[in-house]
């Protein structure tokens, strides 16, 4: 474990967490290509299992049913016009020709188009989001770091939605604050909408992942930490607006995700 964690950079206690199964969501694919690099595995390897895992369970499952019901109507189309020529191509049958074959390679089936082909044709009784429609994946802890799942929802998915007309990013996100430590500027229950594509700012109001999946709502402040070697570390200082919550340093490494508040929404008759 010590010479793992000194290749790839990973910590130890994130290495047993994941060695055991006890990660919450599948590492980040930058970590899953240095343990992929360590470990000798084919490039690519971990990666792809790791986007399986965070395609649901029922997506998977109708994709499935799908893509095997077009193999079948291919095979068929394949046999009928080798019969008109006078032989059967059972090299165009194998399963080895087709993306299509039982063990089914989701990111083959996007990368070839397939999985784009097979949304249009399925999309009629999609209900269109309009594109300043901003969905509410879930509520962000104000107080200490809690799981966040996204619902288990694909990108972009989710139960609720709330338009913000002045929000360009297709990536946006809303979620609900839970805890009192972002007070008084933001009250439990308020609405805060997150824009990945604008760049946090020292000081500024954060959607804050960490690597082990969890999250908090924080004030972020960009700092150093001069280690005894003199080398600058990258520190990040997640402050409360509560006063009576104490600040958390943590090193910018162990944070994936960093997403600017832009836009709250707040009920006007809540004292």
């Amino acid at each position: 474990m010590d010479e793992l964690a000194a290749q790839t950079g990973i910590s130890k206690p994130y290495l047993s967490l994941i060695e055991t199964g006890r990660v919450p969501n599948p590492p980040s694919d930058e970590k899953l290509r240095r343990l992929e690099h360590a470990l000798k595995f084919n490039p690519g390897e971990l990666v792809t299992q790791a986007h399986l895992h965070r395609t649901p369970r029922d997506v998977r499952a109708v994709l499935t049913k799908l893509l095997q019901g077009k193999k079948r109507t291919e095979d068929l189309g394949l046999r009928t016009e080798s019969r008109k020529n006078g032989a059967i191509a059972t090299a165009a049958l194998s399963p080895q020709s087709s993306i299509l074959s039982p063990s089914i390679d989701l990111d083959d089936a996007y990368l070839s188009g397939m999985l784009h082909e097979l949304v249009e044709k399925s999309a009629g009784n999609v209900e269109q989001v309009t594109t300043n429609a901003v969905p509410v994946v879930n509520r962000v802890s104000a107080g200490y770091p809690k799981d966040f799942t996204d619902l288990s929802y694909p990108k972009g998915v989710a139960d609720e939605y709330l338009s913000c007309p002045d929000v360009n990013d297709t990536d946006a996100f809303a979620a609900r604050v839970h805890g009192d430590s972002m007070f008084p500027k933001y009250r439990e229950g308020d609405i805060v909408i997150f824009s990945p594509s604008s760049q946090p700012r020292s000081g500024d109001d954060c959607f804050v992942r960490f690597e082990d999946g969890h999250t908090t709502f924080k004030r972020v402040f960009f700092e150093t930490d001069v280690a005894t070697n003199g080398a600058e570390k990258p520190m990040l200082r997640l402050q409360p607006r509560n006063e009576k919550y104490r600040p958390q340093t943590v090193p910018a490494e162990q944070v994936t995700g960093l997403y600017r508040a832009v836009f709250k929404y707040q009920r006007v008759d809540e004292e």
